[in-house]
């Protein structure tokens, strides 16, 4: 990975002129799905609206803005399930909205979720633009807009939020800036349990940018060492040679002439054909001056520092809330039948499929799309993606795969773990335009009719 210090440019001038293209692609994307959901939905009946405000896990958020925390809901199997399983950043933005306007808190949850996909698609942009051009980041972003899934970047739920939190705190890494990296880190901590990707990524990223350092450093000591040997070599070389031509010069004279006196007379003191100085050696280009890294080091460790302060505290107010300890939000997510078991649950969800021919064809999908999705990580592996990119990317993935939690939720959970879609991007970026368009186009319709069949039935819980 190149160094994130030396790479710390300010933005470009016209940035969100740059950025243009993917941000009208997606819109137009997002409209497109819009437009199908609210036929599909009225053909059917419902109104598409409170589809995507006022159902499942928006309404959750919905009663945390308005009524804070606190509510639970207990189920005839035992089973309780609290509000405190939600983090708070998307309720606190739905209030603020609610605030300030006349807008309800359901609203709210709207207005945010669409600027925020829009900050997100941005972002998706920036990262991509930086690392493989700027053609490269409009693919990334159609790519990340025509997802089945796509739908939900337009739910008053925190995907975009936290998709557009993430993105930038990356773009910030990848750019040398580490508070502001932190900062949304943090923030982005606040949004959704998976944020410990986010504060991995600026971790690893930081950990790594002081190995070099400490490489760097002894590199530049050792070529100072190499230095100093050559140059004393050297100046011992010429003072033996010098003295040598001094000897033999004098033996010459004495036996010319030993009574001799020194023309114009010698000066005292002053040796013949004194020996040389050495060339003095300088430091190495390239080598770090104290004056200049201390500053960089200072602001990497206060990144470091801020990102984890977000998701930690909330755990920790939760845990202190509920009288369990650090421990208590995982009693929490345990009451929603939530956890991290490797993925066993999963595994035997995915294997019950296969005992009947119907369902062996939607598990033969599972097996398909989970390929799918590890494939796509050795690719951003193989292709040396920058570490911070492939740490975070891998977190998501294994979170959302590992998870005990509700299967159908799965490919949500997948939503934020956009480098994924780099390689996709990448080689969408190789085809002219007159044969990309259609393809994004076809895959846009496919999309916009899946997420409208889809919220219309089981939908995202």
């Amino acid at each position: 990975m190149n160094d994130l210090d030396a790479r710390g440019a300010p933005v470009r001038p016209g940035a969100l002129r740059r950025a243009a293209p993917a941000l009208l692609g997606y819109a137009a994307v997002r409209a497109l799905g819009l437009v199908v959901l609210a036929l599909w939905s009225g053909a059917r009946g419902k109104d598409a609206y409170t589809l995507l405000t006022a159902r499942w896990d928006s309404l959750w958020y919905t009663r945390v803005a308005e009524l804070g925390y606190g509510y639970e809901v207990r189920l005839p199997n035992g089973d309780v399930h609290s509000n405190l399983a939600f983090f708070p950043l998307l309720p606190w933005l739905e209030r603020l909205v609610a605030a300030v306007s006349p807008l309800s808190y359901a609203d709210g949850g709207f207005v945010v979720s669409a600027l925020a996909s829009l900050a997100a698609a941005w972002g998706i942009f920036a990262v991509a633009d930086h690392v493989y051009g700027r053609r490269t980041g409009v693919c990334a972003v159609l790519l990340w807009a025509v997802l089945p899934v796509g739908i939900v970047q337009s739910m008053a739920y925190s995907e975009s939020l936290f998709t557009a939190l993430a993105a930038w705190s990356l773009y910030a890494v990848l750019t040398g800036r580490w508070v502001t990296a932190g900062v949304l880190a943090g923030l982005a901590g606040l949004t959704r349990p998976v944020g410990l990707a986010v504060v991995a990524a600026v971790w690893a990223a930081g950990i790594a940018a002081f190995l070099r350092e400490r490489a760097s450093m002894r590199g530049h000591v050792s070529t100072r060492e190499r230095a100093s040997t050559t140059r004393e070599h050297v100046s011992t070389r010429e003072h033996v040679s010098a003295r040598g031509h001094a000897s033999a010069r004098d033996r010459t004279s004495f036996a010319r002439d030993r009574s001799a006196v020194p023309e114009d007379g010698a000066r005292a003191g002053e040796r013949a054909d004194a020996p040389a100085n050495a060339r003095r050696l300088g430091a190495p280009e390239g080598a770090p001056h104290a004056t200049d890294t201390s500053g960089v080091r200072l602001r990497r460790v206060l990144g470091m520092l801020l990102a984890p302060l977000g998701a930690a505290g909330y755990v920790l107010w939760v845990g202190h809330r509920t009288g369990d300890g650090p421990l208590g939000y995982l009693d929490v997510q345990a009451g929603w039948r939530n956890g991290f078991d490797g993925g066993y649950a999963f595994a035997r969800f995915v294997a019950a499929m296969f005992t009947s021919f119907p369902s062996a064809l939607a598990g033969l999908g599972l097996v398909a799309g989970v390929g799918l999705v590890v494939w796509l990580y050795v690719v951003c592996v193989r292709q040396r993606q920058p570490l911070p990119l492939l740490v975070y990317a891998g977190v998501v993935t294994a979170l959302a795969l590992c998870a005990s939690s509700y299967f159908g939720s799965k490919p949500r959970l997948l939503l934020p773990a956009f480098p994924l879609l780099l390689p996709l991007a990448l080689a969408l970026a190789r085809l002219r335009t007159p044969r990309s368009a259609p393809v994004v186009g076809a895959v846009a319709a496919a999309s916009a009719v899946y997420g409208a069949f889809w919220l219309n039935g089981s939908g995202p819980p």
